[in-house]
C-alpha cells in the first residue's frame, strides 16, 4: 500500500479532542480463523455500522471489518456537526439523479437531522447530542446570493429554513465579518466519536459481529458466485454479499474506486473551555455555524464548553502543515476577536471524500459488491441515510425507491494529478477567499 492510502487508512493520525471525551467502546476481536456470513461490511464508521444495524435488525447474518478501531477514520474525528441540507439546489439534484429519485434523496435529506436525533434516542446513544440549528453564514454578497437561492430552492421543497441579515447573524453568533446568512432549525451537533461507538453498541445487541484491527487485503468472487476476504493477519471470510464503507479512506482494494473521489483533508482545534463571558458572546444560543469560505471555518461548542473549530488543512497527521492551523487560528480571531490568544487543547484532522456533482455515490460494480461513499462535509448526517439505504438495496427494496441512484464507477477527470497537487490547495483557496473580500 502506498504512503497516501497507508495514511487514509488510519495510519500516525493524531487523536482527536472526541478521543478524550467518548465513552469507552470494547476492543472487539480481529478476524482470525475462517468465517462465514450474509453480509460482509469493511469500514466501521456511520455509514457502516448504520447499515449494519439495520440489517441485524432484519435478521441478517453481518460482519464489520475494521482496519483500525472503530470510528478511527472521518466518523470518529469529524465536527459532529448535523446539517440537513446538499451543496446544490433542489431543482440541479432532481436534474443529475432524476426525478423520483430527487424527490426521495431531497425528502430525506430534509428530515436527516431530526431522522438522526430520533435514531440517538431509539438506540440510547450517549453522544451528547444537541439539536439546537445551524448558522450558515456568507463571507461575500456573492455566496450570500448564492446562499439565499438555496433557502429559496429547499424552503419550496418543504425545508424550513430562516434568512438573517448581517445584523441578526451578528447577534445569533457574535462572529463577525458576515454579510448574511441562513439558519436550519432542525441542523445540530453531537460528540461524533460517541455517535459511532453507540451505532457499534447498538448493532452487536442485535447480532451483528465487529472485527476491529482486520484490514482487508483481498477481495474477490470465489466459486460458486460467493465473495472471499482475507486479512491482513491471516482471517479468512465468506459473505454472499460485500459492502464497501470506507469513503474518505478508501484505498486501491476495489479497482477503480479510489480515482472516483477526491480526499480533501479538515483539520480541526478544540480551545480551553470558555468563560460564561466568552460564551455569551460567542454562539450564545448553542447553534453551531458553517461560513462560505473555499477554505471554510466551522464550528460548535463541546460538553465542557470547548469550541472546537475546522477549516480545510493539507495533512492529517500534521495539522500545522502548510501552515494550516495558523490560518485556523487567524480565521478564529478575525471572526471572534474576543479569542484572540486563547489556549488550543488539541489539533487533529482527517479525510472527508468530495465528488464532482457534490452528491454522495451508491455503486454496485459486481453482484453482490455495494458500495456507498462520497459526502461532501455532510457525512454525520448523510452516512446514515445511505447505511439505511445500502441496508435497503440488500433486502431488496426496489432500486426506483432508493434515495440514490446506482451508478457505475467514474473517475474523476485527471485524478492522479489532483490527488498530487491536493495538500496545495488550501493555501490557494484561502488566498481567493481574500480576494473575495477585497472584491466587496
Amino acid at each position: 500500500m502506498d504512503k497516501t492510502a497507508s495514511a487514509r487508512s488510519g495510519h500516525s493520525l493524531p487523536p482527536s479532542l472526541w478521543a478524550d471525551t467518548a465513552p469507552a467502546f470494547p476492543a472487539q476481536p480481529a478476524l482470525s480463523g475462517a468465517a462465514r456470513c450474509d453480509v460482509a461490511i469493511i469500514g466501521g464508521g456511520f455509514t457502516g455500522l448504520r447499515c449494519a444495524l439495520a440489517l441485524a435488525e432484519a435478521g441478517v447474518s453481518v460482519r464489520v471489518l475494521e482496519a483500525r478501531d472503530i470510528g478511527y477514520g472521518a466518523s470518529g474525528r469529524s465536527g459532529g456537526q448535523v446539517n440537513p441540507i446538499l451543496r446544490k439546489t433542489v431543482e440541479a439534484v432532481r436534474l443529475e439523479v432524476g426525478p423520483r429519485i430527487g424527490d426521495t434523496l431531497v425528502r430525506l435529506t430534509l428530515s436527516s437531522a431530526t431522522d438522526l436525533f430520533r435514531d440517538i434516542e431509539h438506540y440510547g446513544i450517549d453522544c451528547d447530542p444537541v439539536q439546537k440549528g445551524w448558522l450558515q453564514v456568507a463571507h461575500s454578497p456573492a455566496m450570500l446570493h448564492k446562499l439565499q437561492g438555496l433557502r429559496d430552492s429547499w424552503t419550496a421543497a418543504g425545508g424550513d429554513i430562516a434568512q438573517l441579515d448581517a445584523a441578526e447573524v451578528q447577534d445569533w453568533s457574535g462572529a463577525q465579518g458576515y454579510v448574511g446568512g441562513l439558519y436550519h432549525p432542525t441542523a445540530g451537533h453531537v460528540q461524533p466519536l460517541s455517535l459511532v461507538r453507540g451505532l457499534a453498541r447498538a448493532a452487536l445487541v442485535r447480532g451483528a459481529v465487529i472485527h476491529e484491527r482486520s484490514p482487508i487485503t483481498t477481495l474477490d468472487r470465489a466459486e460458486g458466485g460467493r465473495w472471499h476476504l482475507a486479512t491482513a493477519t491471516g482471517g479468512q471470510l465468506s459473505a454472499e454479499r460485500v459492502v464497501l464503507a470506507t469513503n474518505g479512506y478508501t484505498d486501491r482494494l476495489w479497482p477503480g474506486l479510489r480515482a472516483t473521489i477526491l480526499p480533501f483533508v479538515s483539520i480541526q482545534a478544540a480551545t480551553e473551555p470558555l468563560t460564561p463571558a466568552q460564551r455569551a458572546a460567542i454562539l450564545p444560543r448553542g447553534t453551531t455555524i458553517a461560513d462560505t469560505r473555499r477554505s471554510i471555518i466551522y464550528g460548535r461548542y463541546d460538553r465542557d464548553f470547548r469550541l472546537s473549530i475546522g477549516c480545510m488543512g493539507s495533512f492529517p497527521e500534521n495539522p500545522e502543515a502548510l501552515g494550516a492551523f495558523g490560518r485556523l487560528r487567524r480565521g478564529v480571531e478575525r471572526t471572534f476577536p474576543a479569542l484572540r490568544g486563547i489556549a488550543w487543547e488539541r489539533k487533529w484532522g482527517g479525510y472527508i471524500a468530495l465528488t464532482t456533482d457534490a452528491l454522495p455515490h451508491l455503486h454496485e460494480p459486481a453482484p453482490g459488491l455495494y458500495i456507498g461513499l462520497g459526502f461532501n462535509g455532510r457525512g454525520v448526517a448523510m452516512a446514515s441515510v445511505m447505511g439505511r439505504a445500502l441496508a435497503a438495496a440488500l433486502l431488496g427494496v426496489d432500486r426506483a425507491d432508493l434515495p440514490f441512484p446506482v451508478t457505475p464507477l467514474k473517475a474523476v477527470p485527471l485524478h492522479r494529478l489532483l490527488n498530487a497537487i491536493l495538500p496545495a490547495a488550501p493555501p490557494l483557496m484561502a488566498l481567493a477567499d481574500r480576494l473575495d473580500n477585497w472584491r466587496g
